[in-house]
């Protein structure tokens, strides 16, 4: 691969990672700012479970891969960026749990340092796994473009119908997922 792609690639990379980090901090705040919107519940987090501060890595991320797969037509980007994704958005509850289990409790500026560390994670590792030229195959690109899709389908539902599981529990009002309302699904 020659310079100009190397830096194209890089550019997109750091791209991604500033649209995931701007774009995951207003949806941290959108379900209130529209007056707590059912559809807008589906894409940005609606209290403060882990489950749901997923979502603001995920979101952007596949947003961002959507539009930069329009433009690049580069091997292996839907597997290395599907793989990305998925790893990026796990390390949230991975590093809040190991950091809460540590202290016994959440602190807000390891929070955020958790938040950019995945939305940074899921650049670094795309960049690493389409160097390595080994997710080029047909079923590997449509894996990873399968497994972008079915997060998203997951995140939305069980938003509006999550498991009660820790996961999904907000813990400052004990509720889980989209506060009770008006029937969406």
């Amino acid at each position: 691969m020659g310079r100009s792609a190397r830096r194209r690639r890089l550019a997109w990379a750091l791209g991604g990672f500033l649209f995931t980090a701007a774009l995951g901090v207003l949806l941290h705040y959108l379900w209130g700012w529209t007056g707590e919107n059912r559809i807008a519940a589906a894409f940005s987090a609606v209290n403060e479970s882990v489950w749901e501060h997923m979502k603001l890595v995920f979101f952007p991320a596949f947003l961002f891969s959507m539009v930069e797969a329009w433009f690049q037509d580069a091997p292996g980007f839907l597997a290395a960026r599907g793989l990305s994704v998925w790893v990026g958005t796990a390390l949230v509850p991975v590093l809040y749990y190991t950091y809460t289990g540590v202290l016994g409790r959440d602190v807000m500026w390891a929070d955020l340092a958790i938040f950019f560390l995945a939305a940074g994670a899921v650049f670094l590792l795309d960049l690493r796994l389409r160097r390595s030229g080994r997710l080029t195959s047909g079923w590997q690109q449509a894996a990873g473009l399968a497994a972008l899709w079915l997060l998203a389908l997951v995140f939305v539902l069980w938003t509006y119908r999550p498991p009660h599981l820790p996961l999904f529990l907000d813990p400052r009002t004990g509720l889980y997922g989209v506060p009770p309302g008006p029937a969406m699904f």
